[in-house]
């Protein structure tokens, strides 16, 4: 229908009105890959609260607003997969206090690292079932150990559609295969088990709430001919150089561990430059580096090449750091059409870089304004109060 001459005034005045104020979303638009707000994922569910990999923790980070839930995956001896963040489960359950699986504790080799304690691959799901998480940081609050059950996959998946259905959003599931050469070599092959239960949910398509990763290549190449939900490329280090503000590499966190069984010497590094995200782009839909390589994090040093304690607290450390300028990974991935997904965004001021001078919602922002496309958080409350503030920035 033809728009009066009057009406077609009055809506271009509204519409400059709108843009003075900021209020236009053309005017600032996200400096996201597809435009939208970045995603925040409840990293391990909300672990800065309550145990890892709780089917308690995923519900209160959704409940703080968090748009994915993040369980890492392993296998069970009779092949179910489990939230847990390591075969290991000695840090993360009460096993090491159960003295009828006191004769389960043994030393395996992971990532070509030699570790003693209690393993998912030799436990059934029965026997899971009977212990309890514990958080495995020190510093945070212990008085929920040994409430909690080990979640499947599956229950998972069923609290993110019946908790998404209750908030009247799409809750999104982000599952980790961990350690992928570790479970081939013990039978225990997660990536068919995890594409069948995703399929049981009808998760198959790029557009499904559900994003794969890993930091092996080998399986993601894998899953890549078997699927089309959206994979990501996690990118690891060991360390930092406060001297430099590089990534610094030692095993078993200085390549994918396939590479290392595939006899390949590049380093994680590697991954992030122009070459190593076009290779990347070949068969995932996203890198996931650890946030280091976005926005490096550097020391101050005396004379005599010490390095400053800045916050006087008597020790040396990453809160004495500051962050320093940006790479440029975050366009150079957005140039070959790669999300940038970066982790693990904490509270504790010990965890920040000296110059958000304990702000952890000033880490966000930076993050938020170099355009990453999401980040996984411990404390998904203070990454949507932040993301919040990012959007008032835009004018949203």
């Amino acid at each position: 229908m033809p728009v009066s001459r009057p009406t077609l005034i009055a809506a271009l005045c509204g519409s400059l009105v709108l843009a003075a104020c900021g209020g236009s979303d053309s005017d600032r638009p996200f400096a996201t890959l597809d435009g939208k707000q970045p995603l925040v994922v409840g990293h391990r569910g909300a672990a800065g609260y309550l145990p890892d990999h709780t089917l308690e923790g995923y519900r209160k980070a959704i409940a703080m607003g968090a748009d994915f839930i993040e369980p890492d995956l392993v296998a069970t001896k009779d092949g179910e997969l489990i939230a847990r963040h390591e075969p290991n489960i000695t840090a993360t359950t009460d096993v090491s206090t159960r003295p009828e699986f006191a004769a389960r504790k043994t030393t395996r080799m992971v990532d070509g690292v030699a570790e003693t304690g209690w393993f998912a691959t030799d436990f059934t799901l029965a026997e899971i079932k009977t212990l309890r998480a514990i958080q495995p940081l020190s510093d945070r609050d212990q008085s929920f150990n040994g409430q909690y059950q080990i979640p499947t996959l599956r229950e998972v998946l069923d609290l993110a559609k019946a908790e998404g259905t209750k908030a009247g959003r799409t809750i999104g599931v982000y599952p980790e295969t961990k350690h992928p050469t570790y479970h081939e070599d013990n039978n225990l092959k997660l990536e068919d088990r995890l594409l069948a239960i995703l399929a049981e949910y009808g998760y198959t398509k790029k557009d499904s709430p559900v994003i794969l990763q890993s930091f092996e290549t080998a399986n993601l190449k894998y899953l890549r001919a078997r699927t089309n939900l959206r994979l990501i490329q996690l990118v690891d280090g060991d360390d930092y150089d406060f001297k430099t503000g590089a990534v610094t590499f030692a095993a078993p966190f200085d390549r994918p561990y396939d590479w290392t069984r595939a006899g390949r010497s590049e380093l994680f590094g590697s991954m992030v430059t122009p070459a190593g995200l076009a290779e990347i782009a070949k068969y995932a839909d996203g890198v996931g580096p650890w946030k280091p390589y976005i926005v490096p994090v550097k020391g101050s040093f005396d004379a005599s090449g010490k390095m400053q304690d800045v916050n006087g607290d008597g020790a040396v450390n990453y809160a004495d750091a500051s962050s320093s300028t940006p790479t440029t990974l975050v366009a150079d991935a957005h140039k070959l059409g790669l999300m940038v997904h970066t982790w693990t965004f904490r509270n504790e001021a010990k965890r920040l870089a000296a110059d958000y001078k304990g702000d952890p919602k000033a880490e966000y922002l930076q993050f938020f304004r170099l355009g990453v496309d999401g980040l996984f958080s411990d404390f998904s409350d203070t990454a949507v109060a932040a993301r919040q503030t990012y959007l008032k920035e835009l004018g949203r």
